[in-house]
């Protein structure tokens, strides 16, 4: 008779990371924002738009987020 597995308990030994999520109060605080003019090829704009439609969000959002997490990663 086989053991049956139970797939929503974690496998392997477990370790606790840091808090890394931002608090409430930064996410109430919006961001100062500037207003760009920018010429993307119609390639990655249509990707964006593609990927944008799967997620129900907007393209321009997804590309802001992408440079945000890009000059975050650099910034240090």
């Amino acid at each position: 008779m086989k053991k049956k597995t139970d797939i929503n308990k974690p496998i392997g030994k477990m370790t606790r990371i840091d808090d890394f999520l931002p608090t409430p109060e930064e996410l109430a605080i919006p961001e100062k924002r500037v207003k760009v003019t920018i010429s993307l090829s119609e390639s990655s704009v249509n990707f964006f738009k593609r990927e944008a439609k799967k997620y129900h969000t907007k393209y321009q959002k997804m590309i802001r987020n992408l440079l945000d997490k890009y000059a975050m990663q650099h910034f240090h």
